[in-house]
């Protein structure tokens, strides 16, 4: 009988996982039985025969839970190849996932009207009127020069200054940034060289600076008052409203009209075979 029993129980011990509580409870059961039975059967006292069976079946039971144990896929915890999650995402996935985040900046719509804060001067002889439009122009991004400084810098003399090339370089020199560059008309103004002058216009004085243009001929303000310089004349221009449709002149050539409106249209025709610096 004893050697049938652990016969089961190994028995017990090869089945499922999910079948060995089952079977090692049912052994023990049967243990405690066959121990009783056995008392009275067998040779040796019976308190002594069946403590020794039932170490001997609980010594086989665990050894068999052990090795159903070990044969389990949950005995031993199978490697992970996952990758470890990551609490937040990272800056470049935020901005891909999100277009906002990557789009540049626009830059900022000018407004219809502008007129800079600017310190007038009419010139001080009949041809320093170069040296005049380029400091009047200058003041207005808070530069202080005096037109013998900027006349010798220009290289204006008593046949004027030569052309927007000057006031451009002259200007360049005195402004952080280099920011003028040259327009140059080699005759009638284009629709696109008026359009150009017009955004030429709006941009310099949105970024407070003044723009010099070097003009000939005449040419008739928005208030009916007429301006004439047959041998050409430097202007600077100080603001705009209309969205630059129309711009404010500061003239040096007489004191007593320093400053006018002017079409845009109409100053790029009085520029015609001249030039500007913006």
């Amino acid at each position: 009988m004893k050697h049938t029993m652990q016969r089961q129980l190994r028995r017990f011990a090869t089945q499922r996982p999910y079948q060995i509580v089952a079977a090692s409870a049912a052994a023990l059961v049967i243990a405690t039985t066959t121990g009783a039975l056995l008392a009275g059967a067998d040779d040796a006292p019976a308190g002594q025969r069946t403590a020794t069976t039932v170490a001997e079946m609980r010594s086989d039971t665990v050894a068999s839970l052990g090795e159903a144990n070990d044969a389990s896929p949950s005995a031993s915890a199978a490697p992970t190849t996952a990758a470890p999650a990551t609490s937040a995402a990272s800056p470049a996935a935020k901005a891909s996932s999100n277009p906002d985040l990557t789009r540049k900046p626009e830059r900022p719509k000018p407004p219809a009207t502008k007129v800079l804060d600017y310190d007038y001067e009419a010139q001080n002889t009949y041809y320093n009127c170069g040296p005049a439009a380029t400091r009047n122009a200058l003041s207005a991004t808070g530069i202080d020069r005096t037109q013998e400084e900027l006349g010798a810098e220009l290289g204006t003399t008593e046949m004027g200054t030569n052309s927007a090339e000057d006031t451009t370089r002259v200007l360049n020199a005195e402004v952080k940034g280099s920011p003028y560059r040259t327009r140059m008309f080699a005759g009638a103004p284009s629709p696109a060289q008026m359009d150009r002058l017009q955004a030429d216009v709006v941009k310099a004085i949105t970024d407070g600076r003044g723009v010099v243009a070097n003009v000939v001929g005449d040419a008739t303000d928005t208030d009916g008052g007429w301006h004439s310089y047959g041998g050409g004349h430097y202007i600077a221009v100080v603001g705009y409203k209309d969205n630059g449709r129309t711009v404010r002149i500061a003239d040096s050539a007489n004191p007593a009209d320093p400053s006018y409106w002017i079409t845009t249209i109409d100053l790029a025709n009085w520029i015609a075979s001249r030039g500007y610096s913006a």
